[in-house]
């Protein structure tokens, strides 16, 4: 089991703030980093007893979940930076987080027959005036049977732990557009590395409290349910 966040947090380093002085209102939002992702990755990495790789370096600073050559790697803001400045935090943030995450799956595969990897990520309620009609997203590659098969068992644990949640796959987003989890199935067979990103919406962590850990809880449960039939 490996777990990642790749948004987790809205850190802007000293050295770019000059780009952000007035955007202190954007990095809070949606927009500088998934509410609630990096909470959820620690408590399936603690309950799943998995590897934990988190950032937590605002995305508005670099998306760490888009490839290298994607036209949104770099937000507006940051994009008024000088193209040296754009290199140095490609290489002082993308560059080792991405390697960082290829580096364990890969050792990971030294000693175990599958990786299973949870990418921690979530969604914002309303976007753009639509109503996103989700409390959980699983987002997968529908060409690899694995991961199909592993998120309908998600599902249907979640299903019987928490039946008033709607539970979609491939929602808010597909499964398999650009990002972390897609280059990493290049890298890996499908019967041994498994990506699988997983979307809460930002309702649930923004309301906190006692519902908000019990969620957390009850994530990680299903997931474990879900595996044990996904071993055999």
């Amino acid at each position: 089991m490996l777990v990642t966040c790749e948004h987790g947090g809205n850190r802007v380093p000293a050295a770019y703030a000059r780009w952000f002085a007035r955007a202190k209102t954007l990095l809070a939002s949606h927009r500088g980093y998934d509410a609630g992702a990096l909470a959820m990755a620690r408590t399936l990495a603690r309950h799943l007893d998995a590897e934990l790789i988190t950032a937590t370096v605002s995305r508005l600073v670099i998306e760490l979940n888009r490839s290298a050559h994607n036209p949104r790697l770099f937000s507006p803001l940051i994009r008024q930076a000088p193209a040296a400045v754009r290199r140095q935090i490609f290489a002082r943030y993308y560059e080792p987080y991405w390697r960082s995450v290829e580096t364990a799956v890969h050792r990971a595969l030294t000693r175990h027959a599958r990786v299973v990897h949870i990418g921690s990520h979530s969604f914002t309620p309303v976007l753009d005036g639509d109503v996103r009609n989700a409390d959980i997203g699983l987002l997968y590659d529908p060409a690899r049977a694995a991961e199909a098969a592993l998120c309908a068992r998600w599902r249907s644990a979640l299903s019987t732990r928490a039946p008033l949640w709607i539970v979609r796959r491939n929602y808010p987003y597909a499964g398999n557009g650009d990002g972390l989890t897609t280059h990493l199935r290049r890298l890996f067979p499908a019967d041994r590395y498994a990506g699988i990103e997983l979307e809460i919406n930002q309702r649930h962590p923004l309301a906190s409290g006692p519902a908000w850990a019990a969620m957390q809880r009850q994530v990680a449960a299903a997931l474990r349910d879900a595996l044990d039939s996904y071993a055999r």
